[in-house]
């Protein structure tokens, strides 16, 4: 992936601007009032507290009650000393503070909206940090509370897997340990600059990500996958390549946990852990990520609540509060020169030991600047003033902490604008170039440890039963629903259930009855790293999957989150690393399990007893996905178009309503129904809705069916089909050969409709047994039915299977094609429901046609033939069309060869836009338009359906509609639709921009 996709998006952050407005200062030097500040030996003394000046006055919301204008720094002779120089003692502590605030919709009545405010007009609370949210909740918010504070408000957000691990609805990227399973740094630093653009659209001046963590303790109950990797140096190339992706887009990164939270084995949120290892060992482990991305030019580093009590005399102290920590390593030793911000201070592991002003005092004493997440600001804010008083700090201790965040706030552009567009987020946030990039890493990140049998990738037909099982640690019901949701687009047949912790006993009982008749189990593990919850299976739901074990069926494990759950299922069969529970992973996770998309992850840790960093089983792409447009090469605006030609079609009543679906490099990236089932609009197209093929079936069924004797030995293309069928062994038919036939150049003419008087099947085969010829065989031209009649009975001879039986065992079947069948009716409502009426039949049947071949010959031919007869819909054709692309083969098993498909697909000498059976793109008009390649390749058949194949472009076309109802004078003009589709596609890919 190109750095060059997103670096056109310009960036002004790094604007300088270095100086106040005369206006405001005259207003500052006007409102001043005198006052003293007291000695910091002076005892606390009741009322001796300092008159507000007329500046604090209008700060809290006191004086004359008149708004008063934001602190602006434009033109003028001002600068951070003289504003510093101006604010008070309190001004300046509420700067060092960062307060929290949901972005969702609050009222300004609410005390949610009064309490934020407060906080910012009377305390002057230097910032906010925004937890959860959505985006246009948290952009009106930001900017109303920007509007409310006279200093600019430095906005921060937790976004270590993209900025919706906060905001609903924006893009969300895999966990740092996936990006490292990709191998590839690049991947993390667009994890970085997506995160980063979508943080700067929403307001945000700094994420507080990377982790750069190592995580080599398995029992670590809170790093886990936040953490890139088990190894420091992988750690270090991958947090900085992060990083410089943050930065470019003018934000300000933040590492994390100093110096080093993965070798715990106790949540910091819950309580105090301690590291019990010396300098020496943080020094060549822990401090290496940190090293390199203060090198690397890191301006913000996060400390974490850890006892390091071999370090110095710190005993049980927080890193955060312990100048060992902080101050003499962090700041001197590895000679940091940024803002040190403090992990939230809400946390157990110090909010249960120390009042939240003692807290701050010993952070800055330390070396922290910034205070995240204090459990009571007021309350601190309250203490520290007095802390000064009693001299246990000295405000140019705070002065340098706040001198350190007003120039940032100076540096990013804040006090010359602080308000967002809230008109351009819908051009900046998860944008189409976003979802790419992160659904490639996703897809990239997908990790096998383990695959005992080749059990992957799952083939449907060798496991027609399967039973998904979702563990999750929580009382939800629905976790893992989605996941069951995606594996029934690969597989027809899945049962689900969900074992959490209320499942019951007789729930049980149902998952083990399921068990017992099942195929296939696979389990989606849904326990995830999440404070204050356990990280692996309860001892019942252990139990519980022993037992299930003990039955001995192949079975397959998907880590969604925490990798470390294999230790607790180590009896699967194939173990699968997905490192999130997110929608957007699980989504691009199961079509790998089916082998849609290349295996290609590798562990970035060890798991002892299990795996090794480096370790992962490579498995390639077999068989076809549905993915965006942009991940096959297609711009999405371009191929839009196609929308306007189908629903003019439709308004124009070429057909009622039909399906496209367009395949490029083994994807279908783009699959749409349009219009209605009838003309009575009363059922939408749905995108994979089945279609009477008609003269498809030539090729799809017929054709194909033909290659497969032709390659096994069975048949010869040379062959006479005297030598199958009697009635040819006399006159001019003698000298037929199954080559004539599916060139159409037999001399059997083109069509004969027969059922005016034969309405049973062997009395039609018979007739066309007996049909006499019409020219010479080999003398010309003639597109002719009656051939593949013919075709399909010497298939049905040679293999002794009738046409529909023998291409369904022998094809369809194992490729996946659950939507193709003849006589859909007979399989039930689940497929004749999903397939639109032809023609309103006045002649034969006498009613509506549904579910039932169109064609009269075909009917009553038992609707099994070898020129129509056969239902498809898009997805299916698609799969058909990779075959063939793949020179044969589809979902690691072999069809045809390569060198019978080129065979039958070339143009043959007495018609080059003919091959054999197959259609090819002719030399004036053509329905596969005028851009496909000269060896585009395919066929239409009369209902309206068609499929156009450019192997040139790894491309394949399929329309299909029911262009016959009500009745066949209709649609007219399908051609021309076929060609403007065809040219529509191809003027989509990128490269042809």
């Amino acid at each position: 992936m190109e750095k060059k996709l997103l670096m056109n998006v310009g960036s002004n952050w790094s604007t300088r601007i270095t100086v106040l407005s005369l206006s405001v200062l005259v207003l500052l030097v006007s409102c001043r009032t005198t006052r003293e500040t007291p000695s910091v030996n002076q005892p606390d003394q009741p009322g001796a507290m300092e008159q507000p000046s007329v500046l604090e006055q209008q700060l809290h919301g006191e004086g004359d009650g008149k708004p008063k204008p934001e602190i602006s720094l434009v033109s003028g002779p001002v600068t951070i000393d003289s504003l510093m120089e101006e604010m008070t003692l309190r001004e300046k502590i509420g700067q060092l503070f960062v307060t929290h605030a949901n972005g969702y919709f609050v009222n300004e009545d609410s005390d949610t909206y009064y309490e934020l405010v407060q906080k910012i007009r009377k305390y002057q609370v230097g910032g906010i940090i925004f937890n959860s949210g959505n985006i246009y909740g948290q952009a009106v918010l930001h900017n109303k509370l920007q509007r409310a504070s006279r200093l600019p408000l430095w906005i921060t957000q937790d976004m270590e897997f993209g900025a919706a691990m906060r905001v609903r609805r924006s893009t969300y990227l895999t966990p740092a340990m996936g990006i490292a399973a990709t191998q590839n740094p690049e991947y993390a630093y667009w994890a970085g600059k997506i995160t980063a653009r979508e943080a700067k659209a929403l307001g945000v001046h700094q994420i507080f990500a990377p982790v750069l963590d190592v995580n080599n303790n398995p029992e670590n109950p809170v790093i886990n996958v936040r953490s890139f990797s088990g190894d420091p140096q992988t750690v270090a190339t991958f947090g900085n390549a992060f990083i410089d992706g943050v930065h470019s887009e003018g934000v300000v990164a933040t590492a994390k946990h100093f110096p080093g939270h993965g070798d715990t084995d106790v949540d910091s949120h819950l309580s105090l852990p301690v590291i019990p290892h010396s300098y020496s060992r943080l020094d060549t482990l822990e401090l290496l990520p940190f090293k390199a991305a203060i090198d690397h030019g890191v301006s913000s580093i996060m400390s974490a609540h850890i006892a390091f009590p071999k370090i110095g005399n710190s005993n049980g102290t927080p890193g955060t509060l312990d100048e060992q920590v902080l101050d003499r390593i962090l700041l001197d030793s590895l000679n940091f020169n940024g803002i040190v911000v403090t992990d939230g201070l809400e946390m157990r592991g110090i909010s249960s030991r120390y009042s939240p002003g003692e807290t701050v005092v010993k952070a800055l004493h330390a070396g922290a600047d910034l205070m995240l997440l204090s459990p009571d600001e007021l309350t601190a804010i309250n203490e520290i003033e007095q802390a000064v008083r009693r001299g246990s700090i000295t405000e140019q201790r705070i002065d340098r902490s706040v001198r350190k965040l007003l120039e940032w706030k100076k540096e990013y552009g804040l006090f010359k604008s602080r308000t967002i567009d809230i008109d351009s987020l819908d051009k900046e946030i998860h944008t189409t170039e976003h979802q790419l990039i992160a659904d490639e890493i996703a897809r990239k990140s997908i990790t096998v440890i383990k695959n005992e049998q080749d059990l992957l990738p799952l083939r449907p037909y060798k496991y027609p039963n399967v039973l998904a099982i979702s563990i999750a640690d929580d009382i939800s019901g629905e976790t893992g629903t989605y996941f069951a949701e995606q594996l029934k687009t690969y597989h027809p047949n899945v049962k689900f259930h969900v074992y959490d912790r209320r499942t019951n006993e007789e729930e049980k009982k149902e998952i083990m009855n399921n068990a017992r008749n099942a195929d296939l189990i696979i389990l989606g593990s849904f326990i995830y790293v999440r404070s204050a919850q356990p990280m692996q299976l309860s001892s019942e739901q252990f139990d519980f999957l022993k037992q299930l074990a003990a039955g001995n069926k192949p079975s397959l494990l998907v880590a969604f989150g925490n990798p470390y759950i294999v230790r607790d299922l180590s009896q699967t069969d194939a173990q699968v690393m997905a490192w999130s529970a997110r929608n957007a992973q699980v989504r691009n996770t199961v079509p790998a399990l089916f082998g849609a998309s290349p295996v290609t992850g590798k562990m970035p840790i060890d798991i002892p007893g299990y795996s090794v960093i480096g370790q992962g089983i490579e498995i390639p792409q077999t068989t076809i996905r549905k993915d965006q447009p942009g991940t096959a090469g297609f711009t999405k605006d371009s191929l839009r178009r196609i929308d306007h030609i189908m629903q003019e079609a439709v308004f124009d009543s070429t057909f009622p309503g039909g399906t496209v679906t367009v395949l490029k490099d083994g994807i279908i990236a783009y699959q749409k129904g349009y219009g209605y089932h009838t003309y009575d609009k009363l059922n939408p197209v749905n995108a994979t809705d089945i279609y009477d093929l008609a003269s498809l079936t030539k090729v799809v069924a017929t054709t194909t069916a033909v290659m497969r004797l032709v390659d096994t030995g069975k048949l010869n293309l040379d062959d006479r089909v005297a030598e199958y069928i009697p009635e040819f062994n006399t006159g001019p038919k003698k000298n037929i050969t199954i080559r004539h036939l599916l060139s159409h150049n037999s001399g059997l003419p083109p069509f004969r409709v027969y059922v005016d008087s034969l309405k049973e099947r062997s009395q039609l085969i018979q007739a066309v047994r007996d049909e006499p010829l019409i020219y010479s065989p080999g003398s010309r031209y003639e597109y002719s039915d009656l051939g593949f009649i013919l075709l399909a009975e010497i298939a049905e001879k040679v293999s002794g299977r009738r046409i529909d039986r023998f291409i369904r065992q022998e094809m369809f079947y194992t490729m996946g094609m659950n939507s193709t069948y003849f006589n859909p009716l007979a399989k039930g409502e689940w497929i004749s429901n999903r397939i639109p009426p032809t023609e309103i039949d006045t002649v034969f049947r006498k009613e509506t046609v549904r579910a039932r071949v169109h064609d009269e010959r075909a009917y009553f031919m038992d609707g099994v033939a070898g020129h129509a007869g056969l239902f498809s819909n898009g997805t299916d054709l698609a799969v058909y069309a990779q075959m063939l692309l793949n020179g044969g083969t589809y979902g690691g098993r072999r069809y045809l060869s390569d060198a019978v498909i080129r065979a039958f697909t070339a143009p043959q000498p007495a018609n080059p836009e003919r091959g054999l059976g197959f259609d090819r793109k002719s030399t004036g008009f053509s329905s596969a338009g005028t851009l496909t390649s000269d060896n585009t390749f395919g066929h239409t058949g009369f209902t309206g359906t068609s499929i156009w194949i450019d192997p040139a472009r790894d491309l394949a076309i399929i329309i299909l509609a029911n262009r016959v109802h009500p009745h066949r004078s209709y649609g007219h003009n399908i051609s021309e639709i076929r060609a403007a589709v065809a040219d529509a596609v191809i003027s989509s890919i990128i490269d042809n921009q």
